[in-house]
Parts: C-alpha cells; structure tokens; sequence
C-alpha cells in the first residue's frame, strides 16, 4: 500500500512539474460566451466575476431571482443574468432562446448548480435523494443535452461539470449527494469519449470541502432532517447517535479546513481558457490527499478505516448486545 502511495505521489509531483514548466497559452476570450448555472452565491457566483472580468460575455443563471440584482451590479454590461431553475424544462427552453438571440455557438457550459444534504440512507427519504438527484444530476443532463448543438457547432469548445471528490469516494452520512455525483461522474466521463470526433473538451473538477454556504449549514440539515424522520427510526438510532454525528461533523479537519473556492475557480478558468484543458481537477489539499489515501488502497483496508472513524454505535445495536 505504501509503495502505491508513494508512486502515486512521486506521479503527482512530476505531472505538476510538467505543468509549471511547460505553461500552454491561454486562448482569447473575445467574443466567447460561457453559460453558466447555480450562480447566487458560492463558487458560480465567484466564476461569473472572474469570468467577466476576463473578458469573456457571461450568460449566468440564478436560480432566486431576487439575486439577479445584486450579481448585476458586479458584472460588466455585456453580461445577461437571468432566472434559471435547471430542473425545469420550461426555464431551460427560455434559456435556450435568450441564449440563441445572442449567439450561434458556445464557448463552454459551466455545470455548476447543486445542492447537498447529509443524512444516512436510513434516514434518508426517497423524495429527498429524488430531489438531490434531480437537480445534481439530471438538471445538468438536461442542460447538456439542450446546448449541445451550441457547443458542437464549433470545435475546441468546452463543458465543465462542478463535481465532487466524494463523486470517486464515497463517505457514510453523504449518501444522496454521492449518489448524483458519481453519476455526474459517468456521465461526463461517457460524454468526453462520445464527442472526441467533435473535439468537444469535457472536463471534470472533483473539489473536496469547499468554504460555501452548502458545507457552513452541516448541523442544521442534519438536525433538521432528523426532526422529520419517524419515532421507529429514531429509536434504531438513537439521539447519542445524531449528537456523536453532529459533534464530529463540526469539529472535522476536512470541514475546520475547508479549500478556498478561489482554488476550484482556478480550475474552471483553467479548463475553458487553456488550449489543453485537464480532463480532470483535483483543486485543493482535500481532494487530492482523497484520491491518495483513499481511493487507491483495497476496498477492504478502507473499510476498516471508516469503521474506525465512524466508531458510533447505534442504540439498536447496543440493545441487541443486551439481549
């Protein structure tokens, strides 16, 4: 295991040297329009200014239209903001017309609305990872499959899908929101080897903890969800259970520690204005030490590991050894 990491590292250290010293030319972005969705606040709401700011004409989509106002006045009068709720087919037609007034062909999409929702599968309602899903993964499906005779009108353009590094690893107590980013995952991964004759440029950004809204409310969306879960349910359980669970959310390094979202803006920027854009970005410490230390060794030793980190023992259980 040892010597996989160690590979795995030295592999890393030479692939970044690689990069520092032969930096490609970024493309101009005059006249390029760039798409992008989930633009309130966080990182979509970051990439819209940094892409403005760049050059590029931003189409950018809100999904609170009350936000449409604040994101307007720190963007340059060649951008359009607009409504945008990506997992209904009306918004996403609009989408498409306004879109079409403008332009004939796009730089890139930029898949980036999401939402997350922690919660074992136990507790977890069907409606709930329905609605995660919906929007994670089918919302950017459906945007994909609108623009793409937009993006393929011309080559070298690009689609960007704001991933997750728990889309290649996966934690307990993440259960929808790994779900639908696995299936990103695929999804893109399918797309990139479909439209190589097209030369269309898929790329993937698999960030770990991010410093955004989505990772600040742990505690509450676990709370809350625990609050509409049935008395048999939380009875298996237990409130030690939840309470152990908050507590080590809380006080987690990955969460204490979350990445800058500059670092995945980075990414994006990189990935639609370097002429040789990453199939793949791991921005930040947290995704990569995942891939390192925990997607290579055996299924079996991690396991063992999560086991050891997740060491609460539900009140079923425990009145299971008493019996």
């Amino acid at each position: 295991m040892f010597l996989l990491i160690g590979l795995g590292l030295l592999l890393y250290i030479i692939y970044r040297l690689y990069q520092h010293i032969f930096n490609i030319t970024n493309i101009n972005p005059h006249n390029k329009y760039v798409l992008i969705s989930g633009c309130d606040t966080g990182i979509g709401h970051a990439l819209a200014i940094e892409l403005d700011k760049q050059g590029f004409n931003v189409l950018a989509g809100v999904y609170l239209s009350n936000n449409i106002i604040s994101l307007k006045a720190k963007l340059s009068s060649k951008a359009t903001i607009f409504h945008l709720d990506i997992t209904k087919e009306e918004d996403i037609n609009i989408t498409f017309e306004l879109v079409q007034k403008k332009t004939n062909t796009l730089h890139a999409l930029i898949n980036n609305a999401g939402i997350i929702t922690h919660g074992y599968i136990d507790w977890t309602s069907l409606e709930l990872i329905r609605q995660v899903m919906n929007v994670n993964f089918f919302g950017h499906v459906a945007m994909t499959k609108k623009f793409l005779p937009l993006l393929i009108a011309k080559r070298q353009s690009r689609l960007v899908n704001i991933c997750s590094a728990t889309g290649f690893f996966t934690f307990p107590n993440i259960c929808a929101y790994s779900a639908s980013k696995y299936a990103l995952e695929s999804f893109s991964d399918c797309l990139r080897r479909e439209m190589t004759p097209w030369n269309l440029q898929v790329s993937i950004i698999e960030p770990g903890a991010i410093r955004t809204s989505m990772n600040e409310n742990y505690a509450d969306i676990l709370q809350n969800l625990w609050n509409q879960l049935s008395t048999d349910i939380q009875q298996r359980w237990g409130m030690d259970f939840l309470n152990n669970l908050i507590n080590q959310g809380i006080n987690s390094p990955f969460i204490k520690y979350a990445d800058d979202p500059n670092k995945v803006v980075q990414a994006v920027q990189h990935a639609i204005m370097n002429i040789n854009p990453h199939i793949r970005y791991r921005p930040g410490w947290q995704a990569k030490l995942f891939f390192i230390v925990l997607y290579l060794p055996p299924t079996w030793l991690i396991d063992k590991l999560l086991a050891k980190a997740f060491y609460f023992i539900p009140a079923g259980v425990q009145n299971q050894y008493l019996n």
